[in-house]
């Protein structure tokens, strides 16, 4: 477009009077590639500064100008001296009035923001070449008249001769094309002299792609136009031979007094269509490919896809035999099918047409004239029948090399190819190629898959014998596994019978004792009640009373002892079972807890000789059940006073407790310096009613009741170690969380 500015003026300058850079900041950008002059004000005052020192177009924003637009641009015309400078006036918020009032401003066209950078570009140079055409046109004295035809048309063709488009110049009064470029020519297939012979609509189909008609799409877009729009829309034109172009279509009115002039830029979108087509069909051939289509519709596909892509070519792909000696026809959806059949099973050679010669030498074959090159010399009355008078065609290779088939561009017309032709071929040949090479391999990998099949059935003979010997030799194993595991549980139930047996007469034998005594206290008072009533009929002395209410009082003792001793057995037997609803939960010291619960114990430990330490930091708390946990503690030293120092004169227990790093654990051990615990026995401690002291006082249930409260209400773990023969004793740790977990709802 540099040389439409030449044509001009040498660097015109262009005033932009607008306070939001943003809008415009594109537009400066285009015009500067134009070779264009421009200034940017930000406030009218500014404008007037920079007008002052010459412009030759200036681009107000309606915002600035406010309610008096008449005025702001003539105070900006008038500062550079020349009043006739072209004005375009753009708003943001644009409306009728205020396009009326611009016009009557003596404004030279009004645009709607947001706009194309470019449209508006070439709004500005077609202002610029107006009034270039105006400024050299006769002048009197007289105030400036119209510009004279003539002197419009010489200059906007000059202009129009740098355009990198198609451009045309309509008058719609006179509905007659009156100026296009040397692109329209090319574009449209005509001279200008013909081009000038028509109006617009000769350029155009009857109808577009869409049903609608010519006639009406355009009459619509140039009333658009005549509105001061700048249109923009997309059609079919039409060809001098009539075939269909692909265009867009930019419409914009020439403020000429007098005269309804529409400047047209037109976009030849072919190519662009054909590579999008390309990019699409491509994508597409790729994606039957990578599906496993059958190769014939995917080879149908790829030659229409190339057939698409260039007028009047006629494809065909033909695939080369195993034995690398025939081909066969494959896809050539637009050839005759009577020509197809007639190269059926051909056997390629140096002197066979194009496909033949081309996959023997393994290159490209180009034959323009069929009906004069030495390679159809064979077979020039198999094609002359169909108007086949070019082939050309390249070779397909496989990944390893191989040729595969050869791909084949017909015409019924003499003809070389083009630089865009060979890169059809190329494209053709490698889409082709990856096709026929998946194809084959889904081939190999068929007949690996039947030897496999073959293996696999042999292989599947052998396992089902061996399965039926395994299966047979398993009913064997089963029926000795059946007979062991009868045997096994016969011997499982004769010890837990035994176990039960034991542990009954255990408890039993505890119970029996303060049930017996209480029963031996009852028999002698009720013997000793029945004396003193037959006493009483006699005369009852007072020292007879008095004996017989001491001896009363004794047996009252030994009954209430016998069978508080009796209720706490029964109390021991309900604890294994822990209830965590009935327990309380609250924040404690742990310290101050531990205190307070080993307190009623001392004594006791003093009269076995014993001593006990606690090493329980300061400010160690819990969230957590103390009840359960001090029923823990204390079933825990009673076990150690119980079994530890057992036929040992002295000794000590500690009671050890830390907390974590993060403090979301505690640790606590009770350890004792007895005499141990054996290896077999230190697996059972937790089991319930196990002692090694039944029948002596002690049911078995304490370490149970521990394990359980732990595990389950605080939420921890116990482990117990011990060692026989030295000072180490046992000792039990309990990992307890300091937060205990929350009792499930009831």
């Amino acid at each position: 477009m540099n040389q439409l500015i030449s044509s001009i003026t040498d660097r015109a300058n262009v005033l932009l009077v607008s306070n939001s850079p943003n809008e415009v900041r594109e537009l400066l950008y285009v015009l500067d590639r134009h070779n264009l002059g421009t200034g940017l004000a930000g406030d009218i005052d500014e404008g007037v500064e920079l007008a002052a020192g010459g412009t030759d177009l200036i681009l107000l924003d309606a915002a600035l100008a406010g309610s008096n637009i008449g005025a702001t641009c003539m105070r900006l015309r008038n500062a550079g001296g020349r009043h006739s400078v072209p004005l375009l006036l753009m708003s943001a918020t644009p409306s009728a009035e205020e396009q009326g009032r611009s016009v009557g401003a003596g404004a030279s066209d009004y645009i709607k923001m947001p706009f194309n950078a470019r449209d508006v570009a070439e709004k500005i140079l077609m202002e610029l070449a107006l009034h270039k055409a105006e400024a050299s046109a006769p002048h009197a004295a007289t105030p400036p008249r119209p510009v004279h035809p003539q002197t419009l048309e010489v200059n906007y063709h000059s202009i129009l001769a740098g355009s990198p488009d198609a451009v045309l110049l309509f008058d719609i009064d006179n509905e007659l094309l009156i100026d296009a470029n040397h692109l329209a020519e090319e574009l449209f297939g005509m001279a200008l002299a013909e081009l000038l012979q028509g109006g617009m609509e000769p350029l155009f189909p009857k109808h577009q792609s869409d049903g609608r008609a010519s006639p009406q799409l355009l009459e619509e877009k140039i009333r658009d136009t005549l509105q001061g729009k700048i249109v923009v829309f997309r059609a079919s034109c039409c060809h001098r031979d009539s075939h269909p172009i692909a265009c867009e279509i930019r419409l914009m009115r020439l403020s000429v007094p007098g005269r309804q002039l529409v400047h047209a830029r037109i976009i030849d979108l072919t190519e662009r269509n054909l590579a999008e087509a390309m990019r699409s069909g491509q994508s597409a051939l790729l994606e039957m490919v990578a599906k496993g289509a059958p190769l014939v519709p995917t080879l149908n596909q790829l030659l229409l896809l190339i057939e698409g892509q260039s007028r009047g070519v006629l494809c065909s792909i033909m695939l080369l035999d195993d034995d690398g000696t025939h081909m066969h026809s494959a896809a050539g959806p637009s050839l005759p099918t009577e020509y197809m059949a007639l190269l059926e099973g051909v056997a390629i050679g140096p002197g066979v047409g194009s496909c033949g010669t081309a996959m023997f030498l393994r290159e490209q074959v180009v034959v323009s004239d069929i009906m004069r090159d030495p390679l159809w010399a064979p077979y020039r009355e198999l094609a002359a029948p169909f108007g086949l008078r070019a082939c050309w065609s390249q070779p397909i290779f496989g990944q390893d090399g191989a040729v595969l088939g050869s791909f084949a561009m017909y015409y019924r017309e003499v003809r070389q190819p083009d630089a865009r032709d060979l890169e059809l071929i190329d494209t053709a040949t490698d889409l082709a190629g990856i096709a026929i090479g998946r194809m084959r391999h889904e081939r190999e990998l068929q007949r690996h898959r039947t030897h496999l099949e073959e293996l696999v059935a042999e292989r599947t003979a052998a396992l089902t014998q061996a399965k039926e010997h395994s299966e047979q030799t398993n009913r064997e194993l089963a029926a000795a596994l059946e007979n062991l595991s009868i045997t096994q549980e016969e011997l499982v139930r004769r010890d837990k019978l035994a176990a039960l047996g034991a542990l009954v007469a255990g408890i039993a034998h505890e119970l029996n004792t303060p049930i017996g005594n209480g029963l031996v206290v009852a028999t002698t008072m009720a013997e000793r009640t029945r004396e003193i009533q037959a006493s009483f009929l006699d005369g009852l002395r007072r020292s007879e009373l008095g004996a017989y209410l001491t001896q009363a009082s004794e047996a009252d003792a030994i009954m209430l002892r016998n069978l508080q001793r009796a209720a706490d057995l029964v109390s021991s037997f309900k604890q294994i079972a822990v209830d965590r609803a009935s327990s309380q939960r609250r924040h404690f010291l742990l310290r101050q807890f531990v205190a307070e619960l080993m307190l009623p114990l001392c004594t006791q430990l003093k009269a076995a000789g014993l001593s006990l330490t606690q090493d329980v930091p300061e400010g160690l708390a819990m969230d957590s059940y103390p009840g359960p946990l001090g029923q823990v503690l204390s079933n825990l030293l009673e076990n150690c006073l119980r079994h530890a120092f057992e036929g040992r004169s002295g000794g000590t227990i500690n009671v050890r407790a830390r907390g974590s790093d993060d403090g979301k654990t505690i640790t606590m051990s009770i350890a004792d310096t007895g005499v141990g615990i054996a290896a077999d026995d230190l697996v059972h401690v937790y089991d319930p009613f196990f002692t090694t002291k039944l029948g002596s006082g002690g049911s078995g249930l304490g370490l149970h009741v521990a394990h359980n409260i732990v595990t389950g209400v605080l939420g921890g773990h116990i482990d117990a170690t011990s060692s026989i023969g030295d000072a180490s004793g046992t000792t039990f740790t309990l990992q307890l969380p300091a937060v205990a977990p929350q009792s499930p709802a009831p």
